[in-house]
């Protein structure tokens, strides 16, 4: 049974949605360099075949958005800021007050309808500034400017937002260091990777101590991926090689809930031969400001081998595929009771409530006329997919999982952060834009548009309906 407090919701992010690039004094984003996601390199300057320039057009239509997820009856909105909205370099000492009042309206928008925002402050979208100058947090020096950045929308928002996420998908980094990490240099060394990711960690320590300073009523929390790892097979070596996988996962939480880096991390550290540059200052930091809860996205779960090379195509991270489930179309493996799995193994090892930030199925929907002349989409699949998910919450829940709310990725369609298309939609709304950018950017409700709305009015309930 979901709690009666849940937070039932959806997930958005500013680079994928708002559009108006140029719009409102916002500076340019390294995700507005990058025309076709994480599968090529980024381009100097924006160029037009970039759809995120435009996303959905949600900087003009937040209103009318936002009303069609208080029409489900949404409890919480998951969304970032674009730091280049409030800071268009990154370094300024003063912000940009139209940036400010754009999410000024966008969180009084949310409260007409009582849905808590939850809010991300670095969400893929690093100012483009501070990535070609300092090459992002591979610079020490772009610690400062992110807690800079912190203070001003924990200033301002403080009476409107109370759930705050520091940086999304930190563990991102390993893999992706120019979306994740804000790294402009081609070609990174592991090392480079690991002085970036203890930067990352460092600034969300300072941002959550200084949450913390501003107002007692704010909670913040990690944003990691979550990607439960099986061994391949029983073979021990494939056993080992898993733990390993699972540690280097692991380092993140442990440091943001911890405190501390953990007690596997100086032999990684060596085996790689890396050596990481800190301050006096630093382990204190990070052990007197842990984080009030985690959030996760998840996806997939994948396999580990000591021997077999991977044979997965997803986006962000590939593996073996796992001959006990099927796969969608970008390669990512279905696996609902892998989310169950992972949020035991997440609450065992940390003890803290936990949110699931981003769940959803990337498909190409179609949309059709009705015989009543109501144009919506037939999406039966993304209902399974997603109940499957949530029965297995709701089976976490039950083992005595804290979970504390869900927040369904891409609630409404969005340009995919990994590719860049319109194509791949997770939306329980169909946006009219197609990979090409055209389209009306008109508004359509999907059959599972209708399920999630009986889903929030149940609180579950629903689920078990011809179970």
């Amino acid at each position: 049974m979901f709690p009666k407090e849940f937070l039932w919701g959806g997930a958005i992010a500013a680079n994928q949605c708002e559009g108006a690039f140029q719009e409102g004094g916002k500076g340019i984003s390294v995700a507005d360099v990058m025309p076709h996601g994480v599968a090529e390199p980024p381009t100097d300057e924006p160029v037009l075949s970039n759809l995120k320039l435009e996303g959905i057009d949600f900087y003009h239509r937040y209103e009318e958005d936002i009303k069609l997820f208080a029409e489900m009856g949404f409890k919480a909105l998951r969304l970032s800021i674009a730091w280049s909205r409030i800071f268009p370099r990154g370094d300024e000492k003063t912000p940009n007050e139209q940036g400010l009042a754009f999410y000024d309206a966008v969180f009084d928008e949310c409260a007409k309808y009582n849905i808590e925002p939850i809010v991300t402050l670095s969400h893929y979208e690093t100012p483009l500034y501070l990535v070609k100058k300092y090459n992002g947090f591979l610079s020490r020096r772009t610690i400062q400017f992110f807690v800079h950045y912190a203070e001003v929308v924990f200033e301002r928002y403080k009476g409107k937002v109370k759930y705050w996420l520091t940086f999304n998908e930190i563990n991102s980094v390993l893999t992706e260091p120019l979306l994740s990490g804000g790294i402009w240099k081609q070609n990174t060394t592991k090392a480079e990777r690991i002085q970036t990711i203890h930067h990352e960690l460092v600034a969300s320590a300072l941002a959550v101590s200084m949450g913390h300073r501003i107002s007692s009523d704010l909670r913040i929390g990690c944003m990691v991926l979550a990607l439960p790892i099986y061994p391949y097979s029983p073979n021990p070596d494939d056993i080992i090689e898993t733990m390993k996988k699972n540690n280097e996962n692991y380092l993140f939480t442990d440091v943001q809930v911890k405190g501390e880096y953990p007690y596997y991390y100086q032999r990684w550290l060596e085996e790689n031969n890396v050596k990481i540059k800190t301050e006096p200052d630093d382990m204190q930091l990070l052990l007197n400001n842990t984080v009030d809860f985690i959030s996760f996205s998840y996806y997939m779960s994948i396999c580990a081998s000591s021997t077999l090379a991977s044979d997965g195509k997803g986006n962000l991270v590939s593996s073996l595929l796992n001959p006990y489930l099927e796969s969608t179309e970008w390669g990512w493996q279905i696996d609902p009771k892998g989310l169950r799995y992972a949020l035991n193994q997440l609450y065992d090892k940390y003890q803290k409530p936990l949110l699931i930030a981003e769940n959803g199925l990337g498909a190409r929907d179609k949309l059709i006329k009705k015989a009543d002349g109501i144009y919506t989409v037939e999406d039966d699949y993304r209902i399974d997919y997603l109940k499957k998910h949530l029965l297995q919450v709701e089976e976490a829940i039950e083992d005595g999982v804290d979970v504390i709310g869900y927040t369904a990725w891409g609630c409404i369609d969005l340009v995919s952060v990994s590719t860049s298309q319109m194509s791949k939609r997770y939306g329980f709304i169909y946006v009219d834009r197609d990979d090409n950018g055209d389209g009306s950017m008109k508004r359509y409700r999907k059959k599972s548009f209708e399920w999630y709305k009986e889903v929030i009015a149940s609180n579950g309930k629903n689920l078990h309906k011809n179970k």
